[in-house]
C-alpha cells in the first residue's frame, strides 16, 4: 500500500512507477467505457479522477470515481485477490459485529471497524453506500484468524458462515504473508473493496 500511495503523491515519478501509471489509466478508462455502456453516470469520469488524484487537486464533493480510480492503482499493486463473495447491504456488519463483540472479539477486529475504514490517503466521499474500502495490516490476519476461530461455533447461526468465510480468508492471507516474508518482501496491507 506504501508503493500505491507513493506512486499517487510522487513529486517527480520513476520509469516504473510511469510504466504502471499507463497501466492504470487504461484500467481506468476500461471502467468508464463499461460504466458508460451501462448507463452509468458519476458526473466525474474515473480517468480524469486519477488525474486529480494524481495532481492532488480532488473535488470535495461527493464521488464514487474518486474511489474506483483508487482501486485501479490498488489493483496495479495486488496480484492476488480473493471474492468474499455477495455480502448484505454494509449496515449489516453492525449486527455482526454487535455478536462477534459479545463473544469477547477485540473492536479492532470487528468486521465494520476495517472493512469500511476508508483508503489510506484521503478521496472524496464516494456518497452512496458503495463502492466502500477498507484496510487491515497484514500482519493482522493471523490474530483475527485466531480469535474467530475461537468464537465461531458460539455464534449465531446467521452470522457463522460469513464469519467463517471472512476467517478462512484471512487465513489465507496469513500463510501468504508469512511466505511474503520468508521470500525478502513485504506485504503490508489487506484491502477490503465492496461495490
Amino acid at each position: 500500500m506504501r508503493t500505491v500511495v507513493r506512486l499517487l503523491t510522487a513529486v517527480e515519478r520513476t520509469e516504473q512507477q510511469e510504466r504502471t501509471l499507463a497501466r492504470v489509466r487504461t484500467e481506468c478508462e476500461r471502467t468508464d467505457a463499461r460504466f458508460r455502456e451501462q448507463g452509468i453516470d458519476l458526473d466525474v469520469s474515473i480517468s480524469r479522477a486519477l488525474d486529480e488524484l494524481i495532481d492532488g487537486t480532488p473535488s470535495i464533493d461527493p464521488c464514487p470515481a474518486y474511489s474506483y480510480a483508487f482501486y485501479q492503482a490498488v489493483a496495479a499493486h495486488f496480484c492476488d485477490p480473493t471474492d468474499l463473495g455477495a455480502w448484505r447491504r454494509p449496515s449489516w456488519f453492525r449486527a455482526m459485529d454487535d455478536e462477534l463483540a459479545r463473544h469477547g472479539v477485540p473492536s479492532d477486529l470487528l468486521p465494520g471497524t476495517f472493512l469500511f475504514s476508508g483508503p489510506p490517503l484521503r478521496l472524496p466521499h464516494p456518497g452512496d453506500a458503495v463502492p466502500a474500502i477498507g484496510t487491515l495490516p497484514a500482519g493482522r490476519a493471523p490474530e483475527l484468524t485466531d480469535v474467530y476461530a475461537r468464537v465461531l461455533d458460539r455464534l449465531d447461526p446467521e452470522f457463522r458462515g460469513p464469519a467463517r468465510r471472512l476467517a478462512d480468508a484471512l487465513h489465507a492471507e496469513a500463510r501468504e504473508g508469512e511466505s511474503a516474508r520468508r521470500a525478502g518482501t513485504n506485504r503490508d496491507t489487506l484491502l477490503f473493496w465492496f461495490h
